[in-house]
């Protein structure tokens, strides 16, 4: 199919403390994987060596809440013992003034904010894990999807392991506990070389912080340093902002980053890096327009696929509107190529989270009716042009565009900035099966009918491809090409390693 091609509707005839036993409160209402929009997947945080570590922590979390709304969770040390709390729901819920001074006391931490990719949102699946094994505790928090997860899972279970959860993360840290491994005079590059698909990775010793990231670069993680001095890690650099920190570098694809009391040091797990798979969906929706990713600032992207957008599928209107928020940068690099006025005429309520995250449809129409509010004197009687980040399923974007038409809007011209989505992710990313994704088996021109509006463009592949910094071999484009630059043989959906499940009360 042509991306490039204007479909007309018209032509178609139209917290908890780590500690067993577990006690939890009022978890969310669960979903089956079929259920699900396109969703977010996790965002990390670390620093070492510093008595404010739990409170930079949290700022650094509450930066990156847009990463993942389902559970938060910090673990600390204080030079010896590890502690944790995790609970469900947004940062700002899990944590209070005195779960920051008196239980998570210490001098390092490690944060994590989840939107679950496999595992299915309950309280055991929450990160960072903390275990103890033979050589000590340790935490986890991981960004990402192991795409040889059920694989890892299934050998150990067959030597008779028994998981606390089911995310892949806890798989890590059983690779960590095997005997032969322990054994080894640097056991994390081991480890790690076991893992396929997408891992940023941060592991909390008593005297130290890993920072690894995956051979192919798949998610974005950053190092930054405080103005004291501390050393820093986080998905994106908006949460160095937050603490204000400055950005050193990124952790290189295929590198373990070390932070102790002697500073930070750097080793390889690979040899050679292979060839890079950035994740282009970072820049096109997931991150931050404030962060730097993949070497780029994310506004700058998105204006640039605005502009892009504009050149190749033009159109006569009233207005450009932006879908807030992740639309606002590339609607407004469409107006200003395309010379058509930028207006505001879609209010957000900032007080309703990234409607996604929601497990049902209804629950996200309910949502999104909260959280856009129409301007009818703007829009009534106009030719207004939306720019989309991307459309998914399509059931959302229409309720949003049906709000327009009984706003009175003239002409709904929708533009997407980046190309139809037609296949599923396995790399971290939680689109839906195939079948779910509205582009999948549709031309532009029904998806423009069934999305209601009088002309639909997708950006082309070469168009968004040309906005990136380095070539278009070094980015993932599997949700859009179907070309997985790391094979998947046997896919499974996030909850494939849910089975029965031991609820405590």
């Amino acid at each position: 199919m042509d991306t490039n091609r204007v479909a007309d509707p018209n032509s178609n005839d139209r917290a908890k403390r780590l500690s067993l036993p577990i006690l939890h409160t009022n978890p969310p209402e669960q979903a089956s994987f079929e259920e699900y929009e396109k969703k977010e997947k996790c965002g990390i945080f670390g620093i070492w060596g510093t008595k404010e570590a739990s409170n930079l922590c949290y700022q650094g979390l509450f930066s990156q809440q847009h990463r993942g709304q389902e559970s938060a969770g910090i673990a600390v040390t204080d030079g010896k013992d590890l502690r944790g709390h995790v609970g469900m729901g947004l940062v700002s819920q899990v944590f209070t003034p005195r779960i920051l001074r008196e239980d998570l006391a210490g001098t390092s931490a490690i944060g994590h904010v989840r939107y679950s990719t496999t595992g299915s949102s309950r309280i055991a699946n929450a990160q960072p894990l903390l275990r103890e094994y033979l050589l000590g505790p340790v935490a986890v928090a991981h960004n990402g999807n192991l795409i040889n997860a059920h694989l890892l899972r299934r050998m150990y279970e067959e030597h008779g392991h028994i998981f606390q959860s089911t995310t892949d993360t806890e798989i890590i840290v059983h690779l960590l506990a095997k005997p032969t491994h322990m054994d080894k005079p640097d056991a994390l590059p081991h480890v790690l070389r076991h893992l396929q698909g997408a891992f940023s990775l941060l592991f909390l010793f008593p005297n130290r912080i890993e920072a690894c990231r995956d051979p192919w670069g798949i998610r974005p993680l950053s190092i930054g340093r405080t103005r004291d001095g501390q050393w820093v890690v986080a998905s994106e650099t908006c949460a160095f902002d937050a603490i204000d920190a400055i950005y050193e570098r990124d952790v290189e694809p295929g590198e373990i980053v070390r932070i102790d009391d002697s500073g930070i040091s750097s080793r390889r797990f690979v040899p050679v890096e292979p060839e890079l798979a950035h994740c282009v969906f970072e820049h096109v929706y997931f991150s931050n327009p404030a962060s730097r990713v993949f070497g780029q600032n994310v506004h700058l992207v998105r204006e640039a696929l605005g502009r892009q957008l504009a050149r190749e599928a033009p159109v006569q209107a009233d207005y450009v509107m932006p879908m807030p928020d992740s639309g606002r940068s590339a609607a407004l690099g469409f107006s200003k190529e395309s010379a058509i006025p930028f207006e505001e005429g879609i209010v957000p309520n900032r007080f309703v989270g990234r409607t996604f995250i929601l497990p049902t449809q209804l629950q996200r129409d309910r949502a999104v009716a909260m959280k856009l509010n129409i301007i009818p004197d703007v829009v009534r009687g106009k030719r207004i042009v939306i720019v989309e980040d991307s459309v998914v399923r399509g059931t959302t974007t229409r309720s949003k565009m049906r709000a327009l038409r009984r706003a009175g809007t003239k002409e709904i011209h929708l533009r997407v900035s980046c190309p139809p989505i037609r296949h599923p992710c396995f790399y971290g990313i939680d689109f839906p099966t195939k079948q779910e994704l509205i582009a999948h088996d549709r031309t532009v021109e029904q998806i423009a009918t069934f999305l209601e509006v009088d002309s639909l463009a997708y950006l082309s592949m070469d168009g968004m491809l040309g906005c990136m910094k380095d070539t278009p071999q070094h980015y993932c484009t599997a949700c859009w090409s179907g070309q997985y630059k790391l094979p998947v043989d046997a896919p499974q959906s996030k909850l494939g390693l849910e089975r029965g499940q031991l609820t405590m009360f």
